[in-house]
């Protein structure tokens, strides 16, 4: 306990972190202040629940509610993510966006206007889509026409999105860690106590022994989550030793940590992003076709067989997917190539790249059904009895987006410790992150 006051007391003593964390907390609660802003002309006492449930409800569950309250900031940064997703992978297909991504920070800057423009495009539909979709007539405000309502909102939802990419940018500036992922932890955070409230409440007087379990095998999921995100498979480099004048440079064994998830959390936004198709679609047939009634029934219920059993396959298959656009062997090894570095007994070029390739297939598979078992936990638990509510904090995108950015923020706050010679986090070794793409053995 003396150890642990004594590191916070550390962190406040480094002025430039100090300040760093109140810039951070300044504009985290901005961001959730604006989540009850609700939109002019609607009463959100008669919203109803219907954005609590299914899909919905897991999606106001990233924006901390501030979907189901119809607020400024009822789309949050959803539509950025999806831009960001669009021009990653249009990044692979089309040569301009390839030159854009090696043309340094020239080329970044001009992927993010790329990007603005095609979150602003996105928010605009996706804003209609939300007035028209989940705002009902008897939520809109007496003499107030649904016409202008649609095209102020539209306006509205559109600047409130843009500010909330302004805040994750001036986080990411002023603040500690990424400013997108601190926005989408605090939302999810932000409904995680009323939670675990309703459980208690709802098991500790029928099944408090059945309440003891729930949380421990809480406990264990988390740390399975963080030994998904942290495992890594090391491939030993030997650099070649190289004389120059008196001096001998090189000569020192590294490592290339590949992750087991080197998708993260991308693998399921995917799926998820899919799986809203098939209700979209089968909603224009409905009146005239039982199959497509069944359909949309099916794909709306994220506890549902159906739903779990495709959720499962399509995140197999996208982990191997965005594995292969994010990870490339042959240009690993032409840079191990290029600075004198080969693997032992592998020979360089082509026959690296190889077994690079070798590898990360041998340890994607693992991964990803590690993964997908994460994606449906939530059904599987909900099956035993544990409420919807805090069966979504049982795995899925949030849990692996709030131990990701835990564990982001934490090395943040080592790096600035150990940078000012204080002692780390940790007693048995230092906080291990996800950024560190290459690892000497000292």
């Amino acid at each position: 306990m003396n150890r642990f006051i004594q590191t916070f007391k550390n962190i406040f003593s480094i002025e430039d972190l100090r300040v760093r964390i109140i810039n951070t907390l300044g504009f985290l609660l901005i961001f959730r202040l604006g989540s009850y802003i609700v939109l002019p002309g609607i009463d959100p006492l008669k919203l109803g629940n219907a954005q609590k449930e299914g899909l919905l409800g897991l999606l106001d569950t990233f924006l901390g509610g501030a979907f189901s309250n119809a607020s400024i900031f009822a789309l949050g940064i959803m539509p950025y993510i999806s831009a960001s997703i669009i021009i990653q992978l249009v990044s692979v297909a089309i040569p301009y966006f390839q030159k854009l991504q090696k043309d340094g920070e020239a080329g970044r800057k001009k992927l993010n206007q790329w990007t603005r423009i095609l979150t602003i495009l996105i928010t605009i539909g996706q804003s209609i889509g939300y007035i028209s979709a989940t705002i009902s007539n008897e939520a809109i405000l007496p003499n107030i026409d649904r016409y202008w309502l649609t095209i102020s909102s539209v306006f509205i939802l559109t600047a409130g999105t843009m500010f909330c990419m302004w805040l994750g940018e001036k986080i990411t500036e002023k603040g500690i860690g990424n400013g997108i992922s601190m926005l989408i932890m605090i939302g999810i955070i932000s409904r995680f106590p009323f939670a675990i409230k309703n459980e208690v409440v709802a098991k500790s007087l029928n099944s408090p022994l059945f309440l003891v379990f729930e949380f421990i095998a809480y406990f264990i999921v988390i740390m399975l989550v963080v030994m998904l995100t942290q495992a890594t498979r090391k491939i030993p480099v030997q650099y070649a030793r190289q004389v120059v004048g008196n001096k001998v440079f090189g000569g020192q064994r590294q490592y290339i940590p590949i992750k087991l998830n080197t998708a993260g959390v991308m693998p399921i936004i995917f799926a998820q992003s899919i799986l809203f198709l098939p209700s979209m679609v089968g909603r224009f047939f409905m009146e005239n076709s039982s199959f497509a009634t069944s359909v949309v029934t099916a794909f709306q219920d994220d506890t549902g067989w159906v739903y779990n059993i495709t959720t499962a396959l399509l995140i197999v298959v996208f982990t191997f997917f965005y594995t292969a656009i994010s990870v490339n062997p042959n240009q690993i090894s032409e840079d191990m190539k290029r600075n004198n570095g080969f693997i032992p007994a592998v020979k360089p070029g082509p026959q690296t790249a190889e077994y690079i390739d070798e590898v990360i297939s041998r340890i994607t598979l693992p991964g990803a059904l590690f993964l997908s078992l994460v994606a449906i936990l939530p059904a599987i638990v909900s099956m035993f009895g544990v409420s919807k509510d805090f069966a979504r904090f049982f795995g899925g995108t949030s849990l692996l987006i709030l131990v990701g950015v835990v564990l982001d923020t934490l090395q943040q706050v080592e790096s600035y410790l150990l940078m000012k010679q204080y002692e780390g986090l940790m007693k048995s070794g230092r906080v291990q992150g996800r950024a560190g793409l290459v690892e000497e053995e000292i």
